[in-house]
């Protein structure tokens, strides 16, 4: 059933952003020469033919470009990329095409207006869609029916994901394995009964998480699932030790995962992240100037000592740095390896206050511009911690791989201060293979949220 109503749902789909797109032209057209006054240089009538030719571009490059495929497991941000980034390579296609045929007089704001109209639609419309469908599923419809082959952790831990996003809409009707009747799910037979047990049920995918010991038997399962024409999805047994989004490189037809490649890994990601740190900081610095002469002064006058805090930490690549912060404890001995908490008795009275506002993080934006740290990242640690953590926390020293940030996604989920260490790494690592500009927005727009409402976003 799944099926024929991902079919309609495809179908619906694809017309619903047809008809927006058309309908993105004939907006644009209007406030462009209603609302702004414009003077129209050709007929209403060519506007009409350009978004019908939108249209039809923007269907094939969004088909093209996998936005018709299931999203059920895809996050939004990376749905909401892959459209602008599409939508607007469309636009820009729009205007070679008028250059081409000579179409001076139409107007490139009408386009400008058109790629906003656009997008604003299209993704509204995907995130209503998504918020009816996840209602949906999660009152039990629309699901998708899958059989679970293997038992171990990696079967596990699908299970607990399943379990704890029921918006994604799967249900899992049984599990295949050689093994005992497992108390979790219904067996539903051993591995040889696989093919008549896909025959019979015609589940909507199968789920491969067999254990390292029956790793044998994997090239017989795949072959079954391939007999049968059902959709195959592995959890390899070392699923551990993979990133989120692992990378597939060819080798001349023979595939290589790579481990450790990241989206900040391109050059084109990294400029950007650099842009965003550099235009931010200089803004940031501007902004909270005042504040920073007022930070300096209380400092200066409620303890002896110097104004600025530096610290050792430890930055990209394993790279030593100078940290700055407005010192708001008295000068001690365990500055380098003392673990700072909120009822530390090394805290002035001062700064205490500016601690609680966060103020005394401000001399980090200079940090920022040196390129020593980021406006988003992992918070670094001082050496003698590092040392700790990278022999006891499993892939601890990955976070090293980027630059270290004022905040981060882990400081905005609630891992700050005295808190879990491997929580802090697992959305550490989450943000090191998830990385966007627009999930960088959404951190740093958590961040704000959660000063103005008095959270501390320190670790």
């Amino acid at each position: 059933m799944i099926k024929e109503n991902q079919r309609l749902l495809n179908q619906l789909h694809v017309l619903s952003d047809g008809v927006l797109v058309f309908v993105s032209m004939l907006l644009a057209y209007w406030v462009r020469f209603s609302l702004l006054g414009g003077i129209e240089g050709i007929p209403f009538s060519y506007y009409v033919a350009l978004g019908g030719a939108a249209a039809a571009l923007c269907l094939l490059s969004y088909a093209m470009a996998g936005l018709y495929e299931s999203y059920r497991s895809t996050r939004f941000h990376r749905e909401t990329a892959r459209l602008l980034s599409v939508t607007a390579m469309d636009t820009a296609l729009l205007v070679a095409i008028l250059f081409v045929f000579h179409l001076n007089n139409m107007s490139r704001w009408t386009l400008v207006l058109f790629f906003s109209f656009a997008s604003g639609l299209l993704l509204s419309k995907r995130a209503f869609l998504r918020l009816l469908l996840h209602r949906f599923r999660a009152k039990g419809y629309n699901l998708k029916h899958v059989v679970l082959v293997g038992r171990g952790p990696a079967a596990e831990n699908y299970l607990k994901k399943v379990a704890s996003q029921k918006n994604l809409g799967f249900l899992v009707d049984g599990v295949v394995s050689d093994g005992d009747p497992w108390g979790a799910l219904p067996l539903l037979g051993g591995y040889d009964h696989l093919e008549d047990l896909l025959n019979e049920r015609k589940p909507d995918e199968v789920v491969l998480a067999i254990p390292g010991a029956d790793n044998g038997k994997m090239p017989s399962l795949i072959s079954v699932c391939e007999k049968t024409g059902t959709k195959a999805s592995i959890i390899p047994f070392y699923a551990a030790h993979l990133p989120s989004n692992p990378q597939v490189d060819n080798l001349d037809g023979l595939p290589l995962i790579n481990l450790r490649r990241i989206p900040l890994d391109n050059l084109g990601n990294a400029f950007l992240k650099r842009a965003e740190d550099i235009l931010g900081a200089l803004v940031l610095i501007i902004l909270t100037s005042p504040l920073m002469v007022f930070a300096a002064i209380g400092v200066k006058l409620s303890s002896p000592g110097p104004i600025l805090f530096r610290q050792e930490r430890v930055g990209r690549n394993k790279k030593p740095f100078q940290m700055y912060k407005f010192r708001s404890m008295r000068v001690n001995a365990k500055e380098a390896t003392g673990w700072s908490t909120n009822a530390d008795p090394r805290k002035t009275r001062f700064g205490s206050l500016i601690r609680k506002l966060s103020i005394d993080e401000l001399p980090q934006f200079f940090n920022v511009l040196k390129g020593d740290m980021s406006l988003v990242g992992p918070r670094p640690e001082v050496p003698h911690f590092v040392e700790q953590f990278r022999e006891n926390i499993p892939r601890y020293m990955v976070k090293h791989q980027v630059r270290p940030g004022i905040t981060g996604w882990a400081q905005v989920c609630g891992f700050r201060g005295d808190t879990s260490i491997e929580g802090r790494i697992e959305h550490d690592l989450y943000y090191i293979e998830n990385w966007s500009l627009l999930f960088d927005v959404k951190i740093l727009l958590m961040t704000v949220f959660r000063a103005v409402n008095g959270e501390k976003l320190k670790p």
